[in-house]
């Protein structure tokens, strides 16, 4: 999506990086040749943009697409079709502004805004901190109650060792192994796809539902309809992508511990980078939009088909199955939250951190240890440790799990003006500004979350 051909893009010699080049070998071993089966070169790109797409289906996401096929069958289906190239482009202009710049987003907005500008955002990232916060706690309780329905012990319990173990290894965890358990946990989601194939006999009714919208202009549909949108295209997903992007080129050899942006590299490099990190992006964001896909049609074939339509979160949700799908069923549904949950808490954490660091010009990261970036930890574990406490304090963030979707709903048009402003400039971004398909796609996705949210309160506000 960048204005020239890769090709043309400009390079610097190669004897120009060497010289910063520190020997060492990239734990995340991005840098091999094109050599093995394909499967192996496929897996081997695989990084941030299948973490990012994984991440975005959350517990908070899982209740809100149950809460969607319980309460309306096959008929947000559609959805999924329309957000996948929405949320495909917006991560890879999210992604392309790391490799272009090598800084991070709100490092970024500085040099790209004023002062009224940067104080806009500086609310903005406020309350996507507050919402990540929510959304924390609401996962954790998620998690505790997962292993409840498994018969493992309390809901509190649970809570409480998920909430210290994700804290423990966030500070003392080298990120590249951190990244690796993120990978592994993203296999976790697969077990909704069995479930959907499980259960699923009518595939003709859920092509149709797939192809042809179908749309009702109440408020009750039209709130849900932002809170899919609003967990599927999340604010915390735009700082992420850049972010989990910039820590993997900080590991790369090349720049010693700082990120190397393609304009420092040789044309070679750049273009095999930049084309297996769109591929990263576009297979992350296409498998986390099938695991939404397979929500919806796993609750609409049992919950909706059996007069279950009131779904409140994703544990409630694993229960209902028990009933029409069976205990396998339930088992594995609860077994998909319970990872992505894991997944999804310190990545929640550590986006809206990333972001205030940034504009706060502040080193972040959690490949930095805390004596070097204490402002990115001190935000990290607000919203670890503030979400274990209210898990333990018996307050029930579950039932704020679409409201908190709403929300980045809301806040979504606004963080992706910020990010095409960013990625348009090309004083930032040189070579590797926004192409035609990049500038379309993305401001369309503005359009889109901006007249969804105008909608919903156009029709009297929440009412889910």
């Amino acid at each position: 999506m960048a204005t020239k051909p890769l090709g043309h893009a400009k390079s610097v010699p190669t004897d120009a990086v060497s010289p910063q080049t520190s020997g060492r070998k990239s734990e995340f071993d991005l840098t091999k040749k094109n050599t093995g089966p394909l499967w192996r070169q496929y897996l081997r790109a695989m990084g941030p943009g299948l973490v990012t797409g994984a991440s975005d289906d959350d517990p908070s996401g899982i209740a809100t697409y149950s809460q969607a096929g319980a309460k309306y069958g096959l008929s947000f289906l559609w959805a999924a079709l329309l957000t996948l190239p929405l949320m495909a482009a917006v991560q890879e202009i999210c992604d392309r502004t790391a490799l272009a710049t090598g800084v991070g987003l709100g490092e970024l907005a500085i040099k790209r805004f004023n002062r009224t500008g940067r104080a806009i955002l500086a609310v903005l990232l406020v309350a996507l901190i507050v919402a990540n916060a929510l959304n924390v706690a609401a996962d954790l309780v998620a998690v505790g109650s997962g292993m409840q329905l498994l018969h493992a012990g309390p809901t509190w319990l649970w809570a409480l060792l998920a909430g210290v173990l994700i804290s423990t290894v966030l500070v003392l965890g080298s990120f590249a192994r951190i990244a690796l358990v993120f990978k592994v946990l993203c296999a976790a989601l697969l077990s909704y796809l069995v479930v959907a194939v499980l259960v699923t006999h009518q595939w003709g009714s859920v092509l149709s539902h797939t192809i042809v919208p179908h749309i009702e202009f109440n408020k009750a549909y039209l709130a849900l309809l932002v809170a899919v949108l609003g967990t599927t295209i999340s604010p915390y997903l735009f700082f992420w992508q850049s972010a989990h992007r910039l820590e993997e080129m900080r590991d790369e050899p090349e720049g010693g511990t700082r990120a190397q942006p393609l304009k420092r590299q040789s044309a070679k490099r750049a273009r095999r980078k930049q084309s297996t990190s769109r591929l990263d992006v576009f297979g992350g964001m296409a498998f986390s939009n099938l695991v939404m896909f397979a929500i919806i049609v796993a609750t609409a074939e049992t919950l909706h088909a059996h007069n279950v339509t009131d779904v409140q979160s994703a544990a409630q949700a694993a229960a209902a199955l028990k009933p029409f799908a069976g205990h396998f069923a339930s088992a594995i549904f609860a077994l998909g939250f319970i990872g992505s949950g894991l997944l999804a808490i310190p990545v929640l954490a550590g986006s809206g951190s990333v972001g205030m660091a940034g504009l706060m010009g502040k080193e972040w990261g959690f490949s930095r240890s805390v004596r070097k970036a204490p402002v990115f930890y001190g935000l990290v574990a607000l919203g670890t440790v503030g979400g274990t406490a209210l898990s333990l304090l018996h307050v029930n963030p579950i039932k704020l799990l679409i409201f908190v979707a709403v929300l980045n709903g809301v806040i979504a048009a606004p963080f992706l003006i910020v990010v095409m402003k960013v990625s348009s400039s090309q004083r930032l971004m040189g070579d590797y500004v926004n192409g035609r398909a990049a500038k379309i796609l993305g401001w369309s996705t503005v359009v889109v979350m901006g007249v969804a949210a105008i909608a919903l309160f156009a029709t009297g506000g929440v009412s889910l």
